[in-house]
């Protein structure tokens, strides 16, 4: 019964539109006519687009009277003998003029009166050599000399209008085809790939920031026997060579530690995280996190690397600091504010919870109507208070400083406040993108905080950390007085890009699976 399912899903997807048929008819035509729809893939592009319409000028027309350009088509229009063709290269579109006498200057009129009238296709990707010029009106144009079909495409594009200056009509804005098919996305709406190229640019800045400030790019194990460095429920598989569970990891922190136990001063990666929680428009299972340590500094010092960076990030992107998010304005201008925890939830709340205990803290919860968990202790209902009342409050940068020790359990006593770490959180438009502390390098302290966790997780608590005793046994070696931080590279991506949704910059976000049945097609 389960395999007759499965088999019917798959009859189902490969049942065809008319609009299929008739293109997998026009590519059995093409084939008879000796013409490869899927040629050898050299295929020798000289100019791009964009190059080609702000270079040409009747002065620079001698270094354009040869071009081979490639590209899908967007448009057809039919003349009679000639055709206007655009098409959509890496950069942009272009118009062809295909004229028929000259992709066909002998006798033999196939290529143009079989071919290109009546077995090309919106979607297919071709080829033309020729020069170029401008039309009567005034749009610059390749004059097709050759014509190369590169690519048949057997599935249709959605249509998408466009007027003649380039402004998009009908663009195609349901997020579930979009980031199902960011394919077809990103073919149907150019515009999106401006996204992922200012995504690329952050990437590389911060990367050249901190290359250029002495740190050094590591890789860390993504499959871990402990899923350490965060409070989150992982995903566990199987490693079937050594047969033991192994998760993937939370985070990448308590590896990196090792590396300046090891003796590194200052190490980063950007790590591909997995944490088994909820979805939604600032969260995606699978993210990208940078973290870095750096040895012998403290949060203080992180704070004022981490505004200079940011501020670095902004002026790459935009060329300034102040950017448009949503309907406001955000200043990543340097430096930014700082609040307690506690000052927080007094300021948003006029509630004092610094000096309550997990009874109190309850009932505080009951009056502000937030529910919570029986098995949620004192850090976690902290967290939950100041999530609930404050968080979306603090639209500028600001740095949320001075944690309790239940919600930490990887942080340093505070040096001056009893009963709390020196840890921040990075607000930026109600949400947090970084995290950082002055670590934990006391190696009796952290196991009693590992064992707290413990007692958590024997409470219900799924987020709650194991005791990593490969990591204890490296501390006992000695680690120095280190600063650490993760920066959600996704979140700071949205802000950067103005973009609503972590969907929007995540070129293949998490989906529910087509088939809708994920055990069944298991047990196929």
């Amino acid at each position: 019964m389960k395999l007759l399912n499965w088999v019917n899903f798959a009859a189902m997807i490969q049942q065809l539109s008319e609009q299929e048929l008739i293109r997998r008819e026009k590519l059995e035509q093409l084939k008879e006519l000796g013409i490869d729809p899927y040629p050898a893939p050299l295929y020798p592009v000289s100019h791009y687009s964009t190059d080609i319409k702000a270079g040409f000028s009747e002065d620079s027309k001698e270094h354009y009277a040869n071009v081979t350009v490639a590209g899908r088509i967007m448009s057809l229009n039919d003349k009679g003998k000639v055709f206007f063709i655009k098409i959509q290269d890496a950069k942009g579109i272009i118009q062809l003029y295909v004229r028929k006498d000259d992709v066909c200057p002998g006798e033999d009129k196939t290529l143009f009166d079989k071919v290109i009238k009546h077995l090309i296709d919106l979607g297919d990707i071709i080829g033309v050599t020729g020069y170029v010029f401008i039309t009567k009106t005034g749009e610059t144009s390749v004059y097709a000399q050759t014509f190369t079909i590169l690519t048949k495409s057997l599935k249709p594009l959605p249509v998408v209008k466009r007027d003649e200056e380039g402004n998009t009509f009908d663009a195609v804005t349901d997020p579930e085809f979009r980031y199902r098919q960011r394919y077809a996305d990103l073919i149907i709406n150019p515009d999106v790939k401006e996204t992922f190229a200012k995504r690329t640019k952050l990437i590389n800045t911060i990367r050249d920031f901190l290359n250029e400030h002495g740190a050094l790019e590591v890789d860390t194990p993504v499959l871990q026997a402990i899923p350490g460095g965060a409070a989150a429920r992982p995903f566990i598989t199987h490693h079937n060579a050594l047969d033991v569970p192994f998760y993937l990891r939370v985070a990448n922190e308590l590896y990196l530690k090792r590396l300046i136990v090891g003796g590194f001063d200052w190490v980063y990666e950007f790590s591909r995280n997995f944490r088994n929680e909820g979805m939604d428009r600032t969260h995606n299972p699978e993210f990208t996190i940078l973290e870095w340590y750096t040895a012998y500094k403290d949060y203080f010092w992180m704070m004022n690397v981490t505004e200079r960076l940011l501020e670095t990030v902004a002026m790459a992107l935009h060329g300034k600091t102040e950017l448009t998010v949503g309907d406001k304005t955000i200043d990543f201008k340097a430096p930014f504010k700082r609040v307690t925890i506690f000052g927080a939830i007094q300021e948003n709340t006029g509630i004092d919870v610094s000096n309550m205990n997990e009874a109190e803290l309850r009932g505080v919860c009951r009056q502000l109507n937030i529910a919570v968990e029986p098995s949620m202790g004192k850090g976690k209902l902290i967290d939950e208070i100041f999530g609930e009342t404050s968080e979306a409050k603090y639209i500028q940068p600001t740095f949320i400083i001075d944690y309790p020790i239940e919600m930490s359990p990887l942080t340093k006593k505070h040096r001056d406040k009893p009963g709390l770490v020196e840890r921040f959180e990075l607000m930026i438009n109600g949400k947090e993108v970084a995290n950082a502390y002055t670590e934990l390098n006391d190696p009796i302290d952290q196991r009693e905080r590992f064992e707290e966790q413990v007692k958590l997780m024997e409470r219900g608590d799924a987020e709650a950390m194991f005791i990593d005793y490969d990591f204890l046994r490296a501390l006992e070696y000695g680690m120095p007085p280190t600063s650490g931080i993760g920066i959600g590279i996704d979140r700071l991506c949205m802000l950067m890009t103005n973009s609503p949704s972590i969907q929007d910059v995540l070129l293949f976000p998490q989906m529910r699976p087509e088939w809708g049945n994920q055990e069944e097609k298991e047990q196929v």
